[in-house]
Order: structure tokens, then sequence, then C-alpha cells
């Protein structure tokens, strides 16, 4: 009997250690290569930092609380007070993996190609907006990007005609004089329009790519705009596709190119307070496109970074230009989105270049010359008036 007993405790004995040893081992291979898949990432976008900042930051107060009140329990009414119990089991799963037990998207977005899109936050959204219809940049290989193709005669007139209408050639009642205090730039200048290239209407949107009728002649309206309204702005036209290529870039290092461009322009200029990045969606008319009053639009949506140590600021704009559009032009904004490190550009956007920093996505590859404008009018309109109170406050 006793020999019984020993021999089924030895058993049990067995069975816990082979259960631990199998839990070890896991844990070491899901560790592993949750490091291995961290480190690689880091060395493909430049270890930074801000790539330190992105990681600690995985860890929340809650949990760190909690451990310190196990060890000293002059913490543990306080954390009573104050906390639940942190489950420790979704702390270890998201440190090993990056899988946050309760968002499905960090599960799947690794696993599935063009999931990781979604691992984002809409902050405020727009009419009609949600996860389906989020904001899409495309990448193409740089290769692609061959043309340098003339604007479309028709969108040429269009544009010839909305510079000579309404204010383009009126005196501003307010000036910051010859200082230029926005820099508008853009990282993605390849992004191009199908009716701008003479392509209206094709069905594959990847085509709306050229390295000279591009996004930058938005930006280009945008800075004419600002200066009809009293505001200096500098317009960055780099072309990107020739900056990359010179450096052997792939295009997901955009940003780390258009940086250098920025860092550059912040140096020359002391007097710049905002940066805008322009880009065009990669989205259909059906998600970029609406009608206000007769007129049609392309619609804006704004992109934040948040890893970005200066979010809260840039977010108090972007929530301010998004109320705004909504109140003078309502259906335009599409809202304003944030995305995470996991999700593009470790969750940065160069904003933490500056604390008046935003990204927009104006329209998407089917919008015209027309709805460009009307849109640039637009938030040109309700940018300044925020400008100019801006002012007014910063002076009382």
């Amino acid at each position: 009997m006793k020999k019984r007993e020993r021999d089924q405790r030895r058993g049990n004995f067995f069975i816990i250690s082979y259960k631990g040893l199998i839990l070890i081992i896991t844990l070491f291979v899901l560790t592993s290569s949750g490091i291995f898949a961290v480190s690689y990432s880091s060395l493909q976008h430049n270890f930074r930092s801000t790539f330190i900042y992105q990681a600690l930051s995985n860890y929340k107060a809650q949990s760190l609380f909690y451990l310190m009140s196990t060890e000293n329990h002059q913490f543990s009414h306080a954390f009573d007070k104050q906390f639940s119990t942190p489950p420790l089991y979704s702390v270890a799963l998201q440190l090993a993996t990056n899988i946050r037990v309760a968002d499905a998207r960090s599960l799947f977005g690794s696993e599935l190609p063009g999931f990781l899109i979604y691992d984002s936050n809409i902050l405020l959204a727009g009419k009609g907006t949600d996860y389906t219809n989020i904001p899409h940049d495309s990448s193409p290989p740089l290769e692609s990007i061959s043309g340098e193709r003339e604007l479309d005669p028709q969108e040429s007139k269009k544009y010839e005609e909305s510079q000579k209408q309404e204010k383009s050639n009126q005196q501003a009642e307010r000036s910051t004089g010859d200082k230029k205090v926005v820099y508008i730039y853009h990282t993605h200048s390849w992004e191009s329009f199908l009716p701008l290239i003479g392509l209206q209407g094709d069905k594959d949107a990847d085509k709306a790519v050229d390295n000279k009728t591009n996004i930058t002649l938005v930006g280009k309206m945008l800075g004419m705009e600002l200066k009809a309204d009293g505001i200096g702005a500098e317009v960055d036209t780099t072309n990107m596709t020739q900056e990359l290529n010179e450096k052997r870039w792939k295009p997901y290092r955009a940003y780390d190119m258009s940086r250098t461009v920025v860092e550059a322009a912040l140096q020359q200029n002391k007097d710049v307070q905002y940066l805008i990045d322009i880009h065009r969606d990669s989205r259909r008319a059906k998600d970029t496109t609406t009608t206000i009053n007769g007129k049609s639009y392309a619609k804006i949506m704004i992109v934040l970074g948040e890893a970005n140590p200066h979010f809260d600021q840039n977010f108090k704009l972007a929530k301010a230009l998004h109320q705004d559009l909504e109140k003078k032009y309502p259906g335009l904004s599409r809202g304003v989105l944030a995305k995470r490190k996991t999700s593009g550009n470790n969750g940065l956007y160069n904003q933490d270049l500056s604390n008046n920093s935003i990204l927009i996505e104006v329209g998407g590859v089917d919008n015209n010359m027309e709805e460009l404008t009307n849109t640039v009018k637009a938030f040109s309109d309700v940018f300044s008036e925020n400008f100019w109170e801006a002012k007014k406050v910063n002076a009382q």
C-alpha cells in the first residue's frame, strides 16, 4: 500500500514537473520570438530613443503599482482604493507577443495581410466613418513611380479658373508679414489622383501615382489660400521618390526621409508654428467625396500619431479643426484618427517635432481638381479662423 502511494506521488510530481517544464519552454519561446520581432523591426526602422519610449509605454501604471504593493504593504491600502487587481496574464501575453487580450485586431493584425491598418483609434468620427473605411496609404514599389505627366488639360483649366476666383487676389485684413508660420510638406509626394493624370474612372487605384502631377498641387493651393488669409506658408515639393532612390531606401522609410526635410526647415526658419503633412487616401469616391450646398468636395481626415509626446496638444488642434469643419461644412471631415505604433511609422509621423503638427488625408484616388479646390478653400477658411483666434487668445 505504502509503495503504491509513493509511486502515485512520484507520478503526480512527474506530471506537475512535466507541465511546468512545458509552461517554461512555451514562455521562453514566446518571449524570445517577441524580443526577436521587436529587435528586427527596430533595425528596419532605425533604432531611436523613441523606440524605447514606445516599448515602455506598454506597461500601465496599474500593473506597476500592483507589483510595488506586493513588496511594500504600505502601498496595498492605496492600491485597493484606486485600482482593481490587474490581469497579469494579459500583461505577460502582451509583453511576449504584443497581443492585447481585449483587442482582436492585435491578434489578426500580424497574421492577416492588410489587417494591421485597422489597429487604429477613431477619436472623432465624421459622418459615415467607421473601421471599414479608415484611410489606407499605398506604398507602391518605387520603380513603378516613374511617370512625370502633365496635368490633364480639362483639370488644368479648372485649376487656372480656381486661382482667379474669390479671395485669391484680395488683400488680407490681418497678416503675419514676412513670417512663414506654416510649413506644408508631402511625405508621399508620389500620391496623385486619377482624373488629374487623365485616368478618370480607371479601376486600378494603384495607377494614381506620379512624380510631377501629384499631391503637391494640393499643398501649393493650400499655401496660396493661407497667404490670401494673411498667413505666411512655406510649401515643400521635394520629390520623395527621387530622394528615396538616391539613398536606396524602401517606401516605408519615407517618413525618415521627410523628417530630414522638416528638421532642416525648422533650423532655417524659427518662425514655423504649424506643420501640415498632406496625403491622399487610397480609397474610392464613395468614401472620399461629399456634396455640400450643391458643390462637390473631397473629404478630409486628420491623422495623429499616438506615440508622439505632443499628442495631447496636436489632438487639441485636430479636434478644433474637425468641429469647425462640421459646423461650417457638415460632412466634409471624416474625423480624427489616431495611429498606434504598430500601424505605421512607430506611431510618430514626425509629429514629435512640433506641438502643432497634423497629417491630413485630402480626398482619394478619384477626386478631381474642382473637388480638391473646394476642399482646400474650406480647410483654409477653418484653419485661418483657428489661427487668428489662437493669436487673439495668446495676445490677451
